[in-house]
């Protein structure tokens, strides 16, 4: 069976994927992605490219760049390029460099997929990547959940290239003549997983010639008895965690039972991010005073006198969020965006959405950036005197709950929304022919 052959075979039958889906590729210019983005086309999907410039190695970036574009052009595929300052980010929120370009790219991405209506987004992840995540995994206390490596799909995301190792995409490529660049931090073993690679598999495969096929046989394994697991954590927890409007109820009665087997506790709670230490500290405090929280990263838990409380965080963290824009301000960053800020008198306009472009005279300064309140609203562009609950455009756009809260509105000095960032301006404040003055704002 050929390559492309054995493509559609995953897609279908592992991925369950129709041909009929629109795809997002997410293509850095490596030889993974550009041979991911050439089955795609050869197999007849819809799809559009994305990009992200991450602006860590100067000249190569924007060389990677200039080939997706070009081979995107060629094959006429929809082409979007996102350039961050990751450095600044990762300075500014105190993570990796790497964790850095993850949290930006991965945004943008489900920022790209709700804009252009896409159905998947295709991460270009291969059987060597398995593997190093598996044991990547085993030096980070992930349990057995780790153990599963890369899942095939999760969410939206779909990995397309989990069926072919490193060495059969490099001898694939060279065949069909397909354009790559070499990423030269991938040869840095300063990062973990290049260390795995590059010097703890290798070792390896000295010791057994066998290893990747041993090793994506025990991953296989540890798949099925993690299934087996959540076979029986899964009604358990069904019956036990009840949901209350926007809140879940457990009853410490109910509870109680599985109290002594912290493993059992971990996997009841995992869909909530719990580590096992703040399981335990609650397990600590299950008879002392009433009303003491626990956290993880995305929810909060109540421990009351009878019952236990599970909240979403989302709401919490990000109200109350703002930021003024002065006349003077040309560069600021706000949610995980950098902005950029320009006013002139070109007065063409420029037909993308991360790019805001208004009448610089209707303008009242300062500007303010936040999150959205309830009771919103706004004159979408292109709707002439009417107006829209912002809440109302959040549905109409599929926007769920906890995504809506995440998004930056512009707000004029007189109260008036001017943007929904990366979505739709106001009507009231568009160019128009005696616009004298352009004022510019770019997301990137």
């Amino acid at each position: 069976m050929d390559l492309v052959h054995r493509f559609q075979q995953y897609m279908q039958e592992t991925l369950d994927v129709s041909v009929d889906d629109k795809v997002l590729l997410t293509v850095s210019g490596g030889r993974d992605s550009m041979l991911m983005a050439h089955l795609f086309i050869a197999s007849g999907y819809s799809c559009v490219i994305a990009h992200c410039n991450f602006h860590l190695r100067e000249v190569d970036a924007d060389l990677d760049e200039q080939l997706v574009s070009v081979f995107a052009e060629r094959n006429k595929v929809p082409f979007f390029a996102r350039h961050f300052q990751t450095n600044a980010y990762a300075k500014q929120y105190g993570v990796s460099t790497q964790m850095a370009a993850r949290e930006l790219r991965y945004a943008w991405f489900e920022e790209l997929r709700i804009q252009q209506g896409v159905d998947w987004i295709a991460v270009a992840q291969h059987q060597d990547d398995h593997i190093e995540t598996v044991l990547l995994n085993l030096t980070r206390g992930t349990g057995l959940q780790g153990l599963q490596g890369i899942l095939p799909k999760r969410g939206n995301i779909i990995r397309p290239l989990l069926f072919l190792s490193s060495e059969e995409i490099t001898t694939h490529v060279k065949e069909l003549q397909i354009p790559f660049r070499d990423d030269q931090s991938n040869f840095s073993t300063k990062y973990a997983r290049n260390k795995v690679r590059l010097e703890i598999i290798p070792k390896f495969r000295e010791i057994s010639a066998e290893f990747d096929d041993i090793m994506r046989e025990n991953i296989v394994h540890f798949q099925e008895a993690y299934d087996l697991l959540q076979s029986f954590v899964l009604p358990i927890r069904e019956e036990l965690f009840m949901s209350e409007d926007s809140l879940i109820r457990i009853k410490k009665s109910k509870l109680q039972p599985y109290l002594h087997r912290l493993p059992l506790l971990f996997e009841l709670f995992k869909p909530y991010d719990f580590s096992k230490n703040v399981l335990a500290d609650m397990r600590e405090h299950w008879n002392g005073e009433s009303g003491k929280i626990f956290h993880s990263p995305e929810y909060e838990l109540l421990l009351d006198r009878d019952d236990i409380w599970l909240k979403a965080k989302a709401e919490k963290h990000f109200s109350g969020s703002a930021i003024e824009i002065q006349t003077s301000t040309s560069f600021f960053s706000f949610a995980d965006k950098l902005f950029e800020i320009s006013i002139g008198g070109n007065t063409s306009i420029c037909p993308s959405e991360n790019v805001l472009q208004l009448d610089y005279e209707k303008l009242q300064f300062p500007l303010k950036l936040r999150f959205w309140e309830e009771g919103d609203y706004f004159y979408p562009l292109g709707m002439e005197g009417k107006s829209k609950k912002v809440s109302d455009y959040f549905i109409q756009k599929k926007i769920g709950r906890y995504a809506k809260v995440t998004i930056p509105i512009l707000i004029n000095g007189n109260g008036d929304i001017v943007w929904i960032v990366n979505y739709r301006a106001d009507n009231r404040y568009r160019i128009t022919k005696s616009t004298k003055k352009v004022f510019t704002l770019v997301c990137k």
